[in-house]
């Protein structure tokens, strides 16, 4: 299996390279340069399986033949097994119904609460496989909207030839959500709060990455989406759930809340792999520069608006240049084009044919923070139910752009509620229940580094803290 950047000027890669490298040299996302199939009698195989079965059936046929000793069937499926160990659900994405139709998929059993864990337990491991055979220490870089700088923590702190360093926007991250970041106190993790916005954070990132001499020097990696990797493992719990519902012989549907496009378009991927998804519902907050791309075809930039569903205020959604690549028949010269006119412009659009292709698969709805507590307080007096700021967004998708699919809807519940008790409690007026992960999260020591949004400092911050010999 190989993977070309959507920019059309980087090397081709296999799927350890992809896992290392992150973002293309040309400054692009990586893609399978073909999609794997998944046929109607695999999909019926699976009925019945284990999560780890259909992740082991799913995320091998994106790593390809590997010779045996590397990232053979046998030695991912262990790798799988032990990410998926530390969930406290056995069918780890379970699915609650919640009428005749529509169903919540909980993804918010792993360690840190969120749907991040389900890709980056897995990350961790094969991170540490992939190294230790190469003798290789890699330094990462990611920047995180709320979920998957904790996600990425937990899954790689302790490592020991990891260095991992977190951007967040100071201030704009719910307080559970920064602690369970800055109270991680192991030698390998670094959290840098910057002054700005994740737009910021992601800016910078994407910057070192594009800085190639600094990129060699850190032997830089990612955890954010923009790592191929992260979709792969994200596409699991899509198949399960359409599976549980009567895939191939029943098509579904998912409502997905979703700022950087990541999520979703993992769903998009498991269409193209051959489950039969009718319609991908995008759930945006005030932030909502991909419910007037839907809409209009036209992707404007705006200022980023501090919402109660932190993890989705961005205003680029990095994920989004993937699903334009087969938007523009993958021509990443075009794409190239389109990006850069962006980044000067702070705009693009599509042609009428582009979008009606688009919206084929994608339906949006929009909801702000009045809606985001009104949605918890309906869903509350409905079913009793307690769900975060997220999960509300998504609900709230369902049931007015999905009001037209007569097929199962699945809407994706990304985070547990107690990481945003002050939005829930203003919505009903109590808090949510803690879990025993985080009970005495308020009393552990934060550590953390403020610093602006400023390349060169980030960078500066950076080298005086990874290990020497990181590029080795």
């Amino acid at each position: 299996m190989q993977y070309v950047s959507t920019r059309g000027n980087a090397p081709d890669l296999d799927f350890e390279a992809v896992l290392l490298t992150g973002l293309a040299a040309d400054g692009g996302l990586y893609v399978p340069s073909a999609w794997p199939r998944l046929s109607g009698d695999d999909l019926r195989g699976l009925r019945g399986r284990p999560y780890t079965d259909v992740a082991v059936e799913v995320i091998a046929r994106f790593v390809g033949d590997a010779p045996s000793g590397t990232l053979d069937r046998e030695t991912l499926a262990g790798l799988i097994d032990k990410a998926y160990s530390v969930f406290d659900h056995q069918a780890a994405a379970p699915l609650v119904q919640l009428d005749a139709d529509t169903w919540l998929m909980e993804l918010f059993h792993g360690p840190t609460l969120a749907f991040k864990d389900y890709a980056l337990q897995l990350v961790g491991q094969l991170f540490d496989h992939v190294l230790a055979r190469r003798g290789r220490q890699v330094t990462i870089v990611g920047a995180t909207s709320g979920d998957t700088g904790s996600a990425a923590i937990e899954a790689c702190r302790d490592r020991s030839a990891v260095t991992v360093f977190i951007l967040h926007p100071k201030g704009r991250v719910s307080e559970v959500q920064r602690r369970q970041m800055t109270t991680v106190l192991s030698g390998n993790v670094h959290n840098i709060a910057i002054e700005g916005s994740f737009d910021d954070c992601q800016d910078l990132v994407k910057a070192m990455f594009n800085d190639l001499a600094f990129r060699s020097e850190m032997s830089l990696s990612a955890v954010n989406s923009i790592n191929w990797v992260r979709i792969a493992a994200q596409i699991t719990y899509y198949v399960a759930a359409a599976v549980a519902l009567g895939a191939p012989d029943r098509a579904v549907a998912f409502s997905v809340p979703t700022g950087n496009f990541g999520n979703v378009y993992a769903a998009y991927a498991a269409r193209q792999m051959g489950v039969p998804i009718d319609r991908l519902i995008v759930g945006a907050n005030s932030n909502d520069i991909l419910d007037r791309f839907f809409r209009t075809g036209q992707m404007r930039k705006a200022s980023v608006t501090p919402t109660l569903s932190p993890a989705m205020d961005i205003q680029i959604s990095s994920n989004f240049e993937r699903l334009l690549f087969d938007l523009e028949g993958r021509d990443g010269a075009a794409v190239a084009a389109q990006m850069d006119r962006f980044r000067r412009d702070g705009t693009f659009a599509v042609s009428e044919r582009q979008l009606a292709a688009a919206q084929g698969v994608f339906t949006s709805a929009r909801l702000d923070d009045d809606g985001i507590r009104q949605e918890i307080a309906r869903v509350h007096r409905a079913t009793g139910m307690i769900v975060d700021p997220h999960t509300a967004v998504g609900l709230h998708a369902a049931r007015t752009a999905g009001a037209e699919v007569a097929v199962p809807l699945v809407s994706l519940a990304c985070a547990h509620p107690a990481k945003f008790p002050d939005a829930v409690e203003a919505a009903i007026g109590q808090r949510p229940a803690v879990p025993a992960r985080l009970r005495d999260l308020f009393e552990r020591e934060e550590r953390l580094t403020t610093l602006p949004a400023d390349l060169r400092a980030v960078q500066e911050h950076i080298r005086s803290r990874a290990p020497v010999g990181a590029a080795a």
